[in-house]
């Protein structure tokens, strides 16, 4: 694609950037065959495609965003499947991610979205404010049909009937390994992930010191900044990943990390990020070193090599998130651990295609969303299975009330599998669907 930038505007780094990504675009339209928004609403402009087309008039005209190209930008779910598709190797998530914070900086949004987007930036990283949220939607919820918002019904309704209490776990500190030390690992316990399931980071922990891993909860470390910097608020999230960086390079330091270990899939792929983020910045070393060893729990399991477990007799529906297929290109992992553990697994038709959730993507735009959950439920319920494996808690949360089978993180059932106890999820109250055999 050919571009008109003065020398004036690439001495802003994120113009150049996104200069060289939009002259890698050669038009071809192979990202429309893979975009959710596409499939569902049907318009060029909610495609890659259509979307570059206006970035790039915005960018090179310097000129105020109007309603049409935020109406678009902001449908875009930054599932990256486009990027999976491109045989250009156009980097779509930089170029979003610059436009984004474009927008913010320059846009005056209606005083209802910017109201919400606040709400949203001030809650979701923090886990007590996110828990005092979670317990007022859930007193809300039977008030929600009432609501004239519809993104505020979608808040209420996404509120998880238990709230789980808080987990020490997440406090910060070290576990030492109950086998023979193999490594010492940081484990981003995260932010909303903390509120919403406890399981999840218990069970990577026990599977992790099973197997030889000291694992730390670093000091200082929290949220990784993905919420905020998917609305454009550069400054919110670059604090977030900065106060990341300074306590993972503290134990860097001072005893050594062998990974950062990352269970939300949506994490990780900003996490390993970081070293771009900050690549103008006096930090820009330290990010890079912290996104050098930044790596999904499945990524560190297989190099931990797990025993080869017995036929299970349970079918698992793997979804795959899309931060992870497509923003961290982690295909094959979850499944072969899977496999490896004794579940069989099978995988629903188009899993290519995003759920709907991405990150604050179902609250802000409930309506696609909610067209896109409905599609990649019945796909997975077409595969009959016992229970769905995920790696991402968003992902978990979109799709769980749904679903008819119980809906567990991966590393549960590997921990499970492996020694830990029975995942609380698998008999949730309320539930319907077959109980779960319990392995031992």
């Amino acid at each position: 694609m050919q571009t008109s930038f003065t020398p004036e505007q690439l001495q802003d780094p994120a113009t150049a950037r996104s200069n060289q990504i939009l002259r890698s675009c050669v038009h071809c339209g192979f990202c429309t065959a893979t975009c959710p928004t596409y499939q569902v609403l049907g318009d060029e402009l909610d495609s890659p495609r259509g979307r570059i087309y206006l970035i790039k008039d915005m960018l090179e005209n310097n000129r105020v965003p109007d309603e049409k190209t935020v109406r678009h930008v902001d449908r875009c779910l930054s599932c990256l499947a486009c990027m999976t598709t491109c045989p250009s190797g156009v980097h779509y998530m930089h170029l979003v991610d610059h436009a984004r914070a474009y927008i913010e900086e320059r846009y005056e949004r209606p005083f209802s979205d910017r109201a919400l987007r606040w709400l949203l930036a001030r809650v979701l990283p923090h886990p007590m404010r996110f828990r005092l949220a979670l317990l007022g939607a859930k007193l809300g919820r039977p008030f929600a049909r009432w609501l004239p918002d519809p993104r505020l019904r979608a808040m209420l309704e996404m509120a998880p009937r238990i709230i789980p209490p808080v987990s020490r776990n997440d406090d910060p500190q070290s576990f030492a390994p109950k086998a023979p030390k193999r490594m010492r690992v940081a484990l981003m316990t995260g932010c909303a992930q903390k509120a919403l399931n406890t399981d999840i980071n218990d069970a990577t922990i026990r599977i992790l010191r099973r197997y030889g891993c000291e694992v730390v909860v670093a000091h200082g470390a929290g949220c990784c900044g993905a919420l905020t910097h998917h609305m454009g608020k550069t400054d919110e999230s670059h604090a977030a990943a900065a106060g990341n960086i300074r306590a993972w390079v503290r134990e860097m330091d001072g005893q050594g990390l062998d990974a950062i270990v990352i269970n939300t899939s949506g994490c990780g792929t900003t996490i390993k990020d970081y070293g771009h983020m900050f690549r103008n910045d006096p930090l820009a070393g330290d990010a890079a070193r912290v996104s050098a060893i930044a790596m999904d729990i499945s990524e560190l399991l297989v190099k931990l090599d797990l025993p080869e477990g017995k036929d299970q007799g349970i079918t698992v529906a793997y979804h795959a998130a899309c931060s992870l297929q497509h923003g961290q290109q982690i295909k094959t992992h979850p499944k072969d651990l899977l496999k490896r553990a004794g579940f069989a697994v099978v995988e629903p038709a188009d899993s290519h295609l995003c759920c709907g959730s991405a990150g604050t993507y179902n609250l802000l735009q409930p309506e696609i969303s909610g067209q896109l959950r409905t599609r990649k439920l019945r796909s997975l319920q077409a595969t009959k299975p016992d229970l769905i494996a995920a790696g991402n808690i968003g992902c978990m949360m979109q799709l769980g009330a749904g679903a008819g089978v119980p809906i567990v993180h991966t590393v549960e059932l590997l921990d499970w599998a492996t020694g830990g106890p029975y995942p609380p999820a698998l008999n949730a109250s309320g539930r319907d669907g077959p109980q779960i055999p319990n392995l031992r």
